[in-house]
């Protein structure tokens, strides 16, 4: 299966989507580090390091999947939000790259702040562009324009290639990845395909985390922590974890329990230490203060970003039981999103994070491959009916003034 990965970045949806066999035709990325991190890691010749704009796709002939994270930075938490108003915003040329390629299928991942009631509109607008990619706007057109003009007509009456769009907010560590990560995942299926998304399970939970930890201890004895140094729980957690105690008293709550930092780096030695490996280099500065304290070694950490010293709430340091912090290695980062050890990273410590705090955790790729893989080489005789796309149908009855919860594109 042939795929194409738009705003690539350092590669974790790529090498997700790899892993489970999807041939990539081709990179399409502009950051000059992100595409020597891509070429070390998969075929250079693949690599286009360039605007998106100016790519030509009709050379990539049939391709499966088109993925990718078109940049957030107009839908972050941070900034001013300015959406479509904002430069940055790529969501137009990842349509477009839909409409030329026309896929089987489509995954594009961005920022929780895509959902926030502020960008509303804007967001139905994306979804319903994305189901009809080839309704596209005369240049220089405000998307307030153009949605009235396509709720001036029947969606069903566009003979060109429509798609059942699904979207979710997904937590990475409800995958196995040791961090909490919520973001956006936008699916899209072509409706010739006849076949219906749907998300991969949650395979992990704090739930079982918290009782492997405060119930039957199993988390501390398999990482050999004596009992003298397990954590006293707080108030605000005891009575979680009695609720926990009453709920499962014959057997464990379902699923694997969340990945914690510990977990995936108490193998690893200390930056300091004689080890031998390249990129697991000290970084000294690290500062502790109100909102920005580090990642707890006993817990999922928190979301690996992609700016360094100064991040809100210091996501890209550790904290250790004793109360010290340090900033997370480029390997100990790599290992937080679930890159494999080897994978190359290059650029200097604040440009390798900021690649690695961009990316797609590879496990939640992976997962998200799988789904992919699945729904495409499933046989006709056992395929789902598909639903009624409900972007289409709820944008049918509106009009482009009213707000509406973007759930409603869910299929």
């Amino acid at each position: 299966m042939r795929s194409v990965e738009i705003f690539s970045g350092a590669g974790g949806l790529a090498k997700g989507l790899d892993l489970v066999g999807f041939d990539h035709a081709a990179f399409v990325e502009w950051n000059k580090d992100a595409c020597s991190s891509l070429r070390l890691n998969f075929s250079p010749e693949r690599v286009y390091c360039g605007d998106i704009k100016d790519y030509d796709f009709s050379k990539l002939g049939q391709v499966d999947v088109v993925a990718g994270g078109p940049p957030c930075q107009p839908f972050s938490l941070g900034g001013k939000h300015q959406a479509n108003l904002d430069h940055r915003d790529m969501f137009p040329y990842a349509i477009r790259s839909i409409e030329v390629l026309q896929p089987k299928l489509f995954i594009f991942e961005n920022v929780k702040g895509l959902l926030r009631e502020s960008f509303a509109d804007y967001f139905s607008y994306i979804l319903f562009r994305l189901g009809h990619p080839c309704l596209s706007a005369e240049h220089g057109i405000d998307w307030r324009d153009h949605l009235n003009e396509l709720l001036a007509i029947s969606p069903r009456a566009n003979k060109g290639t429509r798609y059942s769009i699904s979207h979710r907010l997904v937590n990475a560590a409800d995958y196995g990845v040791p961090q909490c990560r919520e973001r956006v995942i936008i699916v899209g299926v072509r409706e010739d395909i006849d076949q219906k998304w749907q998300f991969p399970k949650a395979t992990h939970t704090e739930e079982r985390l918290l009782y492997d930890q405060y119930v039957t201890g199993e988390y501390w004895d398999r990482h050999r922590v004596p009992q003298s140094e397990r954590p006293q729980l707080s108030p605000s957690l005891a009575g979680r974890i009695e609720a926990i105690k009453r709920d499962y008293v014959l057997f464990a709550p379902e699923g694997e329990p969340w990945r914690t930092t510990r977990d995936v780096l108490g193998d690893v030695p200390h930056p300091n230490e004689n080890h031998g490996i390249p990129d697991h280099i000290f970084r000294d500065g690290a500062r502790s203060y109100p909102g920005h304290t580090g990642s707890c070694y006993d817990l999922p950490a928190k979301t690996i970003k992609a700016g360094g010293h100064g991040v809100p709430g210091g996501e890209n340091m550790i904290r250790y039981p004793d109360g010290s912090i340090r900033y997370f290695t480029v390997f100990e980062a790599k290992r937080i999103q679930t890159f494999p050890d080897d994978y190359v990273i290059t650029g200097a410590w604040g440009e390798a994070l900021r690649q690695i705090g961009n990316a797609v955790p590879v496990k939640l790729a992976e997962c998200l491959g799988n789904a992919a893989k699945t729904l495409l080489t499933t046989p006709a005789s056992h395929r789902q009916p598909p639903e009624q796309n409900l972007v289409g149908r709820r944008m049918a009855m509106g009009s482009a003034s009213e707000k509406f919860s973007p759930s409603l594109a869910l299929t």
